[in-house]
């Protein structure tokens, strides 16, 4: 037993059995029944065909897994931390909070030097007294060590729920479409063919601003404010549904557009639900530039703000370039209007850019409202590395925007307009169908490597069979943003 500053620090010799297995019994108790929750989860998901939710519960499964080994890297590393020792005027610098009395600096990071101080991860870690005899301080105190694995806790569960949440309310706001799509199959069944002019169909009327040197500049502010009010309209939905069928699946007019897109929604949500490396590294770059007298977070709050309103805008402008493509091209049109979709559209010409925008704006926007509720519970609203108000209050107004911005514009945005693309997305198919098609695929090519190998002849069929495998399987790799998984029309 460790005495000293009237409190002491009694170890597991010194500690009742009974104590011992009665904490031990609840946190095992809450860790299994966590455990089955996840479980029931998830078979029911594989029972219902979810596949790409069951794929984001497996994603948010591998995220707990990182956080746990976190955890394990911070207890068992916490002896190391604490035994480098560096300089008491390297903690002067670059530091979220000002201290006039350095003496507190000193203190502060010398937690553990006392008998009173707490052992908090590891429950002993180094000795207490290395960095002291050597007339330096701790690299970070044990302290700081219990308030940083908290901090990434807090992070990553809150980057999961404001994911999911923005994704419940995407597919809320998309509950009209399947009205359309109903709608819309009925009209096509029964409307017999007939001459429009293009400049009197609504989607032209609406979206088209002529010609002139002005059509752009004001194509580009329409688009702008477009993405506040009314998104996506029956027009914009029917014509584009229209494209999409025309262009992949011609031969079946009755192909449900809506459970397509809530099927792709969902797989990209496997996507977005998880926090990549290139994710981790921000984190360390925002934790860098939390710096007293910065501003930084108040200044950073802003981006996923302009990024959403750039998405908005130049996706609804997409929407306004297939209006303006068929009002230049056709003065009249026999049947519906068919607009071409076109990866040409998007930026650098990869609509997988827009996901992984999106990722990055969720995790931002969690990033924020994670580090307020991390500040509010652990400091303090009136800590200094709270900030001021005339900051606390704008954070927290543009992330409330931007998660509802988001939620109830771009996204339904992105889940209708990336369609536009040159590729479709494999959710085209249903998941028998995806799994026996990748499965003959790879059969394919196992058999056609063993012709190769045996000394067959494998050429007989090697262009077709090899545009089909590159098709199905090359380009179920890894793109921008994660796995765009696309199959192009063989």
């Amino acid at each position: 037993m460790a005495g000293g500053g009237g409190e002491s620090t009694i170890t597991l010799e010194y500690t009742p059995t009974w104590i011992v297995t009665v904490v031990c019994t609840v946190i095992v108790f809450i860790s299994l029944l966590f455990e089955r929750v996840l479980h029931w989860l998830g078979k029911t998901l594989k029972r219902r065909n979810q596949k790409p939710l069951f794929d984001a519960l497996q994603k948010i499964k591998e995220e707990l897994m990182l956080l746990g080994f976190i955890s394990l890297l911070l207890v068992v590393f916490q002896g190391t931390i604490q035994r480098i020792c560096v300089r008491e005027s390297l903690m002067h610098h670059l530091r979220p909070c000002k201290k006039d009395d350095t003496a507190t600096a000193a203190a502060h990071f010398s937690v553990g030097f006392s008998g009173g101080a707490r052992r908090l991860l590891a429950g002993g870690g180094a000795d207490s007294t290395h960095c002291q005899r050597e007339g330096k301080v701790p690299l970070l105190s044990l302290e700081a060590i219990h308030e940083l694995h908290i901090f990434i806790f807090v992070l990553a569960v809150t980057h999961v729920v404001l994911s999911l949440i923005t994704v419940v309310l995407g597919i809320v706001q998309m509950r009209n479409w399947r009205v359309w799509e109903d709608s819309v199959q009925e009209e096509d069944a029964n409307a017999p063919p007939k001459i429009t002019h293009v400049q009197k169909l609504e989607f032209v009327k609406k979206r088209y601003k002529g010609f002139g040197k002005f059509s752009f500049i004001l194509s580009w502010m329409h688009s702008f404010f477009k993405q506040f009010y009314g998104s996506v309209t029956e027009t914009d939905y029917t014509t584009m549904r229209r494209g999409f069928i025309m262009t992949h699946c011609k031969g079946n007019k009755k192909f449900n557009f809506y459970q397509y897109m809530i099927r792709v929604l969902e797989a990209d949500f496997k996507k977005v639900v998880g926090i990549s490396w290139q994710l981790w590294i921000f984190v360390m770059i925002f934790l860098l530039l939390n710096v007293e007298g910065w501003h930084a977070y108040f200044w950073i709050s802003f981006i996923p703000l302009v990024l959403l309103l750039a998405i908005g805008t130049k996706l609804e402008h997409i929407i306004t370039q297939l209006a303006q493509e068929v009002a230049e091209k056709h003065s009249a049109i026999e049947g519906d209007l068919v607009v071409t979709p076109s990866d040409h559209l998007f930026w650098f010409h990869r609509p997988q850019i827009v996901i992984f925008l999106i990722h990055f704006i969720l995790f931002q926007n969690a990033f924020e409202i994670a580090y307020f509720f991390w500040i509010l519970t652990t400091y303090s609203f009136n800590s200094c590395i709270m900030g001021q108000v005339g900051f606390i209050v704008p954070r927290l107004v543009i992330s409330v925007l931007s998660q509802l911005l988001c939620s109830y514009s771009t996204l339904p945005l992105y889940a209708i307009v990336t369609q536009m693309g040159s590729f479709f997305n494999k959710a085209i198919f249903d998941a028998n169908v995806q799994a026996g098609i990748l499965d003959w695929a790879r059969g394919a090519k196992k058999n056609k490597k063993t012709r190769i190998v045996n000394g067959e002849n494998a050429s007989r069929n090697e262009s077709a069979e090899g545009i089909l495998l590159h098709n199905i399987v090359v380009e179920n790799e890894p793109a921008v943003g994660g796995r765009k998984a696309e199959i192009t029309q063989a």
